[in-house]
């Protein structure tokens, strides 16, 4: 935290750090809701005869729920308009209640599908909102504030790994989950509030959509974003899929530290770079880095465990370490009113895409096999890179226009 000491807002300096470690730590306890269900799939699949298409399901409707959610909340402008701390307990203390109803489904399907799908409207709630929170604390260094932020999203959804892993009884990782999760929403009334950076409620926009639509700017950084999560979150569901074809060993454990260690690892380092070089630079960096683990996935795989879990690890770092650098870059390109809508709206539409790539890319595997599957979520990268190459461009336009004027 002491980095973050030279740009924290004059009066606030004792207040910052703390708020962003509280945040953080809301972010860790909600977040094990989102993999809660699918980190225990094997146990699933036996108990309740899942096909593969059922598991694809259950595990894409919390996607598509939280993009759901986002849209609703960014047509409302909810983070923007309502008290978020507060926000921000009530979706986690929801998000809960769904998960622990989650367990006495028994064989009914659908309504396993829609206690998810809830779960991650709720969600939505919970880390489009955290953002919120910590930009209003700080304003002038974002970049590494929202990593730190960011990493704590990356342990929080990696925990349920590690707790399948040492848990005895599937039913028994997602009453923990929603435990955490109950502790968040806690945390988040009792200690959380903004920082002086936060506006007055703003009147409601919901054409502000269409306003982020128009602008050359937050345009290309969303879709420098969509091309990320066209891979993150395909890549972290399937982690302990491609790692078991892979023959590897420990594989809960593997996606705890793929994904929670490695993760939380770029995010900090991801945020720390980039407000020193820039989020355009260091989003391109961690972009092509990751596309190339996506590409090389295909010869490593059935290699040495120590290699095939080098190479995941460092993709673990990458995939993630642009992630908040597009937050922190339309943070900064958006009306400052409506901060929490843009990103919101930003999220929606990436987890709706990642929605997508969470379907098709077990299918894929079925077809060709997960050797030949992993690299389609280069695509993602590819297309990440093209729009922030077009950003760079932009502003190096809008630098020499300003020079000459």
């Amino acid at each position: 935290m002491d980095a973050l000491a030279g740009a924290i807002p004059a009066g606030v300096s004792s207040s910052a750090p703390r708020q962003l470690a509280l945040t953080s730590a809301a972010q860790i306890l909600a977040m094990g809701l989102w993999f809660s269900a699918s980190s225990v799939v094997p146990a699933l699949r036996a108990e309740w005869a899942l096909s593969t298409q059922g598991t694809v399901l259950l595990t894409a409707s919390v996607q598509v729920g939280f993009a759901a959610g986002a849209l609703v909340s960014a047509v409302a402008n909810l983070a923007d308009r309502l008290r978020p701390e507060r926000l921000l307990a009530a979706s986690a203390a929801a998000g809960a209640l769904l998960t622990l109803l989650f367990p006495l489904c028994g064989d009914q399907f659908w309504l396993a599908v829609l206690l998810r799908f809830g779960t991650g409207m709720a969600l939505a709630g919970v880390y489009p909102v955290g953002m919120k929170i910590v930009v209003s604390w700080f304003p002038n260094s974002r970049g590494l504030a929202l990593g730190v932020l960011l990493a704590a999203l990356a342990l929080g959804s990696a925990s349920p790994h590690l707790l399948a892993g040492s848990l005895p009884e599937w039913r028994t990782v997602l009453v923990v989950a929603a435990l955490l999760a109950l502790g968040a929403a806690a945390l988040a009334v009792l200690f959380v509030h903004v920082g002086p950076a936060a506006r007055r409620s703003p009147p409601w926009e919901p054409r502000y959509l269409l306003t982020m639509a128009r602008d050359r700017r937050q345009r290309l950084i969303a879709f420098g974003y969509f091309g990320h999560m066209w891979e993150l979150y395909a890549f972290w569901t399937w982690i302990p899929a491609y790692a078991a074809a892979a023959s590897q060993r420990s594989v809960s454990l593997l996606a705890f530290t793929v994904i929670g260690v490695g993760g939380a690892i770029g995010c900090l380092l991801g945020g720390a770079l980039s407000d020193r070089f820039g989020r355009i630079d260091v989003a391109l960096a961690a972009l092509a880095v990751s596309g190339t683990c996506c590409l090389i996935s295909a010869f490593v795989f059935g290699a040495h465990p120590a290699v095939l879990g080098t190479l995941l690890f460092v993709w673990g770092v990458a995939a993630i370490a642009d992630s908040g650098q597009f937050s922190a870059a339309l943070s900064e390109a958006a009306d400052a009113r409506y901060v929490g809508t843009a990103l919101t709206a930003q999220t929606a539409i990436g987890f709706l895409l990642s929605a997508l790539t969470i379907q098709g890319l077990p299918v894929l595997a079925d077809a060709v096999g997960w050797r030949a599957a992993a690299p389609a979520l280069a695509v993602g990268p590819l297309l990440g890179v093209i729009a922030m190459v077009r950003l760079r461009r932009t502003s190096l336009d809008q630098i020499s226009k300003s020079v000459i004027n």
